[in-house]
This record gives structure tokens, C-alpha cells and sequence, in this order.
């Protein structure tokens, strides 16, 4: 089977997407019997997983390490989702892990993401690298990734999202994400408020605790910031690419992470900071065009949604702003809307293609809620609103197209 047809059949075989549990992956993962002989960091939170993962690689690329990342969801490629030295391996390496896993699965039901995850440590295992970056999908504690024990764990923020399956307040959703920790070895926390839950967890286990704000820092200049340990490791570092003051958070973070675990892979100075310098994440305030202007950001929750709204105002311009947005319907759809309603001026909304979409009905009347007076206009599909609003706008405005990966992923299918 090629590609297409292995990640047809990966959906199928499993009666639901999302299936929370460590106990049918942790049996295929004993088939397979996995050489893992490199040093993991897995990068777990609600918000900024993909920017700190995206800033790591960079950094251990750049200092020449063979460095493995594995990311999720992808927009365009499923190959997006695993990366050797930032690049997405071939066809052929997934098709070959996919047999592998097939071969000793038997009786055991898989989910698509479990599926990915261990065929992405199936190619990390034979590639002989020096460390890999995990991005947990959904969670943390029965997230497919935490079957792999990391050096080095990072939960990046905690806010209210996928609250369905985590719970439904931060107390309940820390515990879940603070699940990625690991006894007597370090645990990275970037919420400058980190729920009692999590904190008490890493207490229980006698993981080794550094929290933003507390143990480590930062401090932003014009062009630059300080990276700050005990008030006594201070580091001159450029400005990342990824755009938003909450990136030196996740810089911050990551910085956290290799200060800790250099003594299994020193780094430079120099390779530090080329490595935050060219950092890039696609969809993270990513402008893709100028005059008018044009942004694509993965925002889908409340939290993130802020961030961009932040992001917005900080540049700001002379014209309109029109929102592309779809969102699928477990989200905090109100909250999504309630932090951006007011830098926006006119919502062109569409149906996601996706089972968990929200539909038309119910994003207006979420916006409408919100804002009563609110400009709305409805679609067939997120393609055909960014085709409209871009007849709309002038040099001085701007479009955003935000609430979900697959919006996101639509408009890119359409950018040369």
C-alpha cells in the first residue's frame, strides 16, 4: 500500500478517533522491541507545544545534533508530522514503519494518532539520533507519547481546552497534563500560574520542578532577550521569528530544557541563539502576505485566542479586519469569539469538512451572542470565504483566518 492508502486503513481499523488509554500501545510497543538509545524531551501544555518543539529542534539542529521531531496534527502532508533534522521523512520510511507495526499488532485496535506515534519512534529508533522532541497530542497522562520516558518533560501552559476528555476546570486538565512527568527527573512548567494539581503531582513523584517566573525567566528588550536561571545565567538571545511576547515564554521554556540536560548534549552560545533566531512554526501568527495582509494562526481555545487578539493590536493597521473562522464544535466556541470580537470587523464563517465541525448555525449564533450587531457572512466552505474576502479588502486591511488546524490547512491548499 502507498501512503494514502496505509493512512486510510489506520483510520478505519479503530472504532473512534480519540481513545485515551496506555494499555493497547504499551502491548505493540513490547512487540516491537525499540532501540531507544537517544534522549527524549516531551513537550506536553494547552498552548505552545508546537512553537517550544519547533524551537528545540532548531536549537539542536543548529548545534549539529541529529535531531528527531514528532509533531501533530500536520496541515497538508501526514509526513509533517515526523522530522529528521526539520525535515519530514519520506513516504517510503512510514509505509515501511506501518508494516511493522501491522505485522506485530495481531488482535490489538490502534487509533490513528497511536498508530503515528509509535511508527514515528519505529524511524526516530533506526535513524540513530542524538535526541528527539515528542509533542503530546491530547492530554498527557494516557496520551499515546507518554508511553516513551523523557530525560526532560515540558508542560508549556494550562488552560481550558478538550475539556470532554481532560475535565472542566484547570485543576483537572493540570493533573492530566502534569501526567508527562517522570520520577526523580526534571519537569518544566511555563504557566506562570500552574494549577495546585500539578504542582502537587511532581511533589508525589519527586520530580525535579522549575517553574517560569519562579526558577527561571525572561526579560525582553528591543531586539533581544535575557534568559535568567537563580539570577545568574543570563544570555543576550535575538528576538524568535514566531511572532507574540507568550513565544519568549516558549523560548524560555526550551531554554529551561537544554540548560538541564547539557550535560548529555552540550551546546554553544552561538548555537543557541541562531537556533531560537530561525526558529518557524507555519500557522503561528504567520504572516503570509502584506498590503492587505494576510495571517494564519491555529488559535481554537480561549487562551490562544487572547494571544492572537494581543498579536493584532500590537500590529496594528489603518483598515479593516476580516476574520476567516471555523471551528470544530467541542471547543469553547463563545470563548474563541468572546476574545477576539472586538478586533474584528466582519466574520466570513464556514463549515470545517471534519465529523467534530461546528456548523454554520452555531458559529452565528455564538458571534451574535457576543456581538449582536456583528457582520456575518456565511459560505459553502472556508475556500470559497477566503476567495470572497479577498475581493473585499484593500492594501490598508487585513484577513485572519483562525479556529482550527484544518481552517488553517483550507487556505494554505489555495497559497502558491
Amino acid at each position: 500500500m502507498n501512503l494514502s492508502d496505509w493512512l486510510g486503513y489506520i483510520e478505519s481499523i479503530h472504532p473512534s478517533t480519540i481513545d485515551l488509554t496506555l494499555e493497547r500501545i504499551k502491548v505493540v510497543v513490547e512487540r516491537l522491541n525499540l532501540n531507544i538509545s537517544f534522549s527524549i524531551i516531551t513537550v506536553g501544555g494547552t498552548n505552545g507545544k508546537g512553537s517550544t518543539c519547533a524551537i528545540l529542534e532548531s536549537i539542536y539542529k543548529e548545534a549539529g545534533y541529529k535531531v528527531g521531531c514528532y509533531t501533530s496534527p500536520h496541515f497538508l502532508h501526514f509526513n509533517e508530522r515526523i522530522k529528521i533534522h526539520a525535515a519530514p521523512v519520506s513516504d517510503e520510511l512510514i509505509c515501511e514503519a506501518f508494516t511493522k507495526i501491522e505485522s506485530v499488532r495481531k488482535d490489538v485496535s490502534l487509533t490513528y494518532f497511536e498508530y503515528g506515534t509509535i511508527a514515528a519512534m519505529i524511524i526516530f529508533a533506526d535513524a540513530d539520533l542524538d535526541i528527539a522532541i515528542l509533542e503530546v497530542g491530547l492530554g498527557g497522562r494516557l496520551d499515546a507519547v507518554n508511553v516513551f520516558d523523557s530525560d526532560c518533560a515540558i508542560v508549556t501552559t494550562v488552560d481550558l481546552d478538550h475539556m470532554d476528555y481532560l475535565g472542566h476546570t484547570r485543576e483537572a486538565i493540570g493533573f492530566e497534563k502534569a501526567g508527562i512527568y517522570r520520577t526523580h527527573k526534571n519537569a518544566i512548567c511555563g504557566d506562570f500560574a500552574p494549577p495546585q494539581s500539578l504542582i502537587k503531582h511532581c511533589e508525589s513523584i519527586d520530580a525535579e520542578l522549575k517553574i517560569i517566573g519562579k526558577d527561571f525567566a525572561y526579560e525582553a528588550h528591543h531586539d533581544s532577550f535575557d534568559f535568567l536561571i537563580d539570577s545568574s545565567f543570563v544570555m543576550n538571545v535575538p528576538l524568535p521569528k514566531l511572532q507574540g511576547d507568550f513565544q519568549l515564554a516558549n523560548a524560555s521554556n526550551a531554554l529551561m530544557a537544554v540548560k538541564i540536560i547539557e550535560d548529555q548534549l552540550p551546546l554553544t552560545e552561538t548555537s543557541i541563539q541562531q537556533g531560537i533566531a530561525k526558529a518557524l512554526l507555519p500557522g503561528r501568527f504567520e504572516e503570509v502576505k502584506l498590503n492587505p495582509t494576510l495571517i494564519l494562526d491555529v488559535a481554537h481555545n480561549p487562551q490562544a485566542a487572547k494571544s492572537l487578539s494581543h498579536n493584532l493590536r500590537a500590529h496594528p493597521i489603518s483598515g479593516k479586519t476580516i476574520a476567516i473562522f471555523s471551528i470544530l464544535r467541542d471547543k469553547d466556541i463563545l470563548g474563541v469569539i468572546q476574545a477576539l470580537s472586538l478586533d474584528i470587523d466582519s466574520w466570513y464563517i464556514a463549515e470545517i469538512q471534519n465529523e467534530r465541525a461546528a456548523d454554520i448555525e452555531t458559529i452565528s449564533k455564538a458571534i451574535q451572542k457576543v456581538n449582536p450587531s456583528a457582520h456575518i457572512v456565511p459560505f459553502k466552505n472556508i475556500q470559497e470565504a477566503y476567495q470572497f474576502g479577498s475581493k473585499e479588502v484593500t492594501r490598508n486591511d487585513r484577513i485572519i483566518v483562525f479556529g482550527s488546524f484544518f481552517t488553517v490547512a483550507d487556505i494554505m491548499k489555495l497559497i502558491p
